[in-house]
This record gives structure tokens, C-alpha cells and sequence, in this order.
């Protein structure tokens, strides 16, 4: 299970949550901004950086890093990495701060003796989601983290139904979408339908996420399309408009090889066919 991404995903849309975890949050919490950022010229990708607003009073960056395995270069890396941005950034900001999230303390690699005062330094801070204690009595955000980290498949359908109840309540749709997201990912032998049923799902709820992801989809395929072979006739649209999920996915990754309306035609009559 690639929690990990989990979080990232958690991050982007509630930037605002990593504050949950720093015991001094800028004023401007809400207002940063989650990226995955390449640094030029080296092989480095930091997959989570908070970057503060433009109108920030501080202009501190945050780093965040998540691990649910051991990785004993992780300290050599997370600290490469944070900073060489701040080398190539070293104009836009003026502070930084990092917070690295274990699933336990014993993921930790085995030495950290030579980044000792980093680690003590009060720039750094360390999670361990193992000593947070009971998601119940968590907010919400910190308490979809701790769901990741369960491994009691009781203990995690309890919990998945205890989120969802309270993102109900909350008008939290994209937390909903989350929790089943890592319940799928926990029972990966279970078809959507029966995790639905087992988390006390109303069904109508991912059918409407479903139908909204597949706007977006057609929409977003509609435009590559007409940047790619010019405008799509009426006729094909109405093709495009009654293809699946999964379908219009297949169709966003086949038209990167499309030079002309041929081709798009002869994908869509393939679909058909098959």
C-alpha cells in the first residue's frame, strides 16, 4: 500500500493540516501552497514542500516527508535535498522548517549521529503515528493519517466508519473519497461494492464522485483533443460523452499518439468493437 501517497494526496488538497503536527504554525498556515518540486540540475524530486503565501510576513518553507519503511540514507537524502531548493531559492525565502512522519519510531534509521544537530536544531520536527493515540480522539485530517497506520483489519473498518460518520457531519466530501481510498487499498481483494457495503456506504455517494470525475475527464480529454487533431466533429463527442471512467482514462493516455481525427475515430470504433 503506497500510504505515502496517501498523504501526499491528504496534503494537496488540506494544505493546512501539516500545521496540526508543528507546534508553532506560521500566521499564514492556510494560505500555503503543497508542490512536488524538482530541483534543477540533480536527480532530486521533494514530493513535499509547503510554499508560503506571497504576502507572508515570514517567508519560511516547510518539508515534509513520510515513511513507512526503514531507510537508513533517509537523513542523508531528506536534508540533500531541503537544502539544495533552499541553495537554488536561497532569494524567496528566509527560514525553513521540516517535519518527517514515521508510521513508528522504529523506522528510524539506525544513525543519526552525524545529522544530530539538525535533529535537535528546533527546525526539525519528528512524527511518530504509533504514539498519536486513538484516531477517535484526533481532528479529522490527523485522525485519516492514523487510519494509514492501522493494521487490525476490525480496528481499521471501526475507524474507516467513525471518519466517515464525522466527514459527514462536516460536509467533508473529499475526506469520504480518502477513507475508501485507503480501505481499498488495505482490502485489495475486495470488489468497490462490497467495501461500500461494509463501511455503511450510501451507494449514491461514490456514484456521484464517479459521475463528477467523469466530467472532469471528458471535459479535460475534449480540450487535449481539440489542441491535437483540431475540433472534435459533434458526432465523435457524443461517443466520447458515453464512455466509462476507465474508458475515457484509456482514451486521455491513447491520444497522446493521435495526429488526426483517423485516428481518433479508429480508437473509438476499436471501444465499440470490443
Amino acid at each position: 500500500m503506497r500510504r505515502d501517497s496517501i498523504f501526499y494526496k491528504l496534503f494537496k488538497q488540506f494544505p493546512g493540516l501539516l500545521f496540526e503536527l508543528v507546534d508553532e504554525p506560521p500566521p499564514e498556515a492556510q494560505n500555503y501552497q503543497f508542490e512536488s518540486v524538482e530541483v534543477k540540475e540533480t536527480a532530486f524530486r521533494i514530493d513535499g514542500v509547503f510554499l508560503p503565501p506571497a504576502n507572508a510576513v515570514s517567508k519560511t518553507v516547510f518539508f515534509a516527508e513520510v515513511q513507512f519503511q526503514k531507510d537508513e540514507d533517509l537523513y542523508h537524502r531528506f536534508f540533500s535535498e531541503l537544502f539544495l531548493f533552499l541553495y537554488r531559492n536561497s532569494i524567496r525565502y528566509d527560514d525553513w522548517f521540516g517535519v518527517i512522519i514515521f508510521a513508528s519510531g522504529s523506522l528510524e534509521p539506525s544513525s543519526s549521529s552525524i545529522h544530530r544537530a539538525l535533529l535537535s536544531s528546533g527546525q526539525v520536527k519528528r512524527v511518530y503515528l504509533d504514539e498519536l493515540g486513538d484516531l477517535r480522539q484526533q481532528p479529522l485530517g490527523l485522525g485519516l493519517m492514523l487510519l494509514t497506520n492501522v493494521t487490525s483489519e476490525t480496528e481499521a473498518v471501526e475507524g474507516a466508519r467513525f471518519l466517515l460518520e464525522l466527514a459527514r457531519q462536516q460536509s467533508e466530501q473529499a475526506i469520504i473519497d480518502l477513507v475508501t481510498t485507503i480501505i481499498v487499498y488495505k482490502f485489495s481483494k475486495l470488489s468497490r461494492e462490497e467495501i461500500q457495503t461494509m463501511l455503511g456506504l450510501n451507494l449514491e455517494e461514490p456514484r456521484a464522485i464517479r459521475e463528477a470525475k467523469e466530467e472532469e475527464a471528458r471535459s479535460l480529454i475534449l480540450r487535449l483533443l481539440n489542441r491535437r487533431v483540431g475540433a472534435v466533429p459533434e458526432q465523435l463527442q457524443r461517443q466520447i460523452q458515453v464512455l466509462s471512467l476507465e474508458q475515457l482514462e484509456a482514451l486521455g493516455d491513447a491520444l497522446l499518439d493521435f495526429s488526426t481525427l483517423a485516428d481518433l475515430e479508429g480508437w473509438l470504433q476499436g471501444e465499440v468493437s470490443g
